[in-house]
């Protein structure tokens, strides 16, 4: 039996999570979908959709879709969601987990990773975090799970983009690309996504696309919070555009010069030489052992040493993974790209490390 393929979708109170999974809930889209809910929130689908008396936890509804909402913890419903599921008693093709407002989506990523049982049913597909565009400045000033929503995410839509102006929305997807230049942004009105968008991302497939924002990576070319790669005198988390008229940056032509210093933060580490395999390792296990509560999404493309193919690795907090790509084309620059999204980082150390691994 293939895998299940499971969604994560996470956000902030009010960003619109409930009324996207009402449109999956109740929509004629041919899917039979799983629907996970963590009812811990302020807003709850039960009351719209299900009979709160009810005390089954699982609901079939008219369209084919599943709704159960936790009253144990996670790997329990996913358990009887499977087993149900393999005696014919449940039929749906894909899991959609709703995370509570203030959660940390790592701890539920980890347990398709660490639990055996779940990972031979279930495969997570993507972590999709839903901002609220009114709020979101504050909330990510206040709310560090709210930071660390935007690192997780593999896709990120902007909810009531229609409430603010347009530099607002450029400053605040600005603002979230140097959180997070994996994912890419879209706005959305009210949950009106098409399904397409939510489902089947695959943003945890080990596969030879590194998706960084191409304006980020060009970023670093005229210095704009980032250092030149090759030397050690990184000056990224300073953000200050004091003298900085060099930043061409259009959110900031527009006076957005209160530059947020978020502590959740990426950064892109490029190299042409290649990398000693065994080196890498030791250099990464070790990283992660120490930093690896504080990283929250890396991957990366690599140009190893005795292989004529890519090497691909990615990981969530502890957890690391990676893999051999296809083989680079004839006439490829064959080049290391890796991002890191974490927790205060410390750069500085990764890039002289990262550069001691090299051949």
């Amino acid at each position: 039996m293939s895998l299940i393929p499971t969604t994560i979708l996470t956000g902030f109170l009010g960003s619109g999570k409930t009324t996207l999974l009402k449109r999956v809930l109740s929509e004629a889209h041919g899917q039979k979908i799983a629907v996970i809910e963590n009812e811990f929130g302020e807003e709850n689908i039960d009351n719209d959709i299900l009979v709160t008396e009810s005390k089954e936890q699982i609901v079939q509804m008219s369209n084919g879709c599943i709704c159960c909402t936790i009253r144990e913890d996670l790997r329990e419903t996913l358990q009887l969601l499977a087993a149900k599921r393999r005696k014919g008693l449940l039929d749906f093709e894909r899991v959609v987990i709703e995370t509570t407002g203030l959660a940390d989506p790592g701890p539920v990523v980890q347990t398709f990773f660490m639990d055996d049982e779940i990972a031979e049913c279930y495969l997570v597909d993507s972590i999709i975090t839903l901002v609220d565009a009114k709020h979101a400045n504050q909330q990510l000033d206040d709310r560090q799970e709210a930071r660390r929503q935007v690192g997780f995410a593999d896709q990120i839509f902007l909810s009531k983009t229609d409430l603010v102006s347009a530099e607002e929305v450029q400053a605040l997807t600005h603002r979230l690309k140097h959180m997070n230049p994996r994912a890419p942004i879209e706005a959305v009105h009210f949950g009106e996504v098409p399904l397409a968008k939510v489902l089947d991302l695959r943003g945890f497939n080990l596969n030879a696309k590194l998706d960084i924002d191409p304006g980020f990576l060009q970023e670093g070319e005229h210095d704009h919070d980032h250092c030149d790669h090759d030397h050690g005198h990184c000056t990224h988390g300073h953000h200050d555009h004091a003298h900085g008229a060099h930043c061409d940056h259009p959110a900031h032509q527009h006076g957005h010069h209160h530059h947020h210093d978020d502590d959740v933060k990426s950064f892109v580490y490029r190299a042409e030489r290649p990398f000693d395999p065994a080196k890498l390792e030791d250099f990464l296990g070790a990283i992660v052992n120490v930093y690896g509560p504080r990283m929250l999404r890396y991957k990366g493309v690599l140009h190893m040493q005795g292989t004529e193919r890519k090497v691909i690795f990615q990981g969530v907090h502890q957890l690391m993974g990676s893999d051999l790509g296809p083989q680079w084309a004839e006439g490829e620059a064959r080049q290391s790209r890796m991002v890191f999204i974490g927790i205060d980082l410390p750069q500085d150390i990764l890039r002289q490390g990262l550069a001691q691994c090299l051949v």
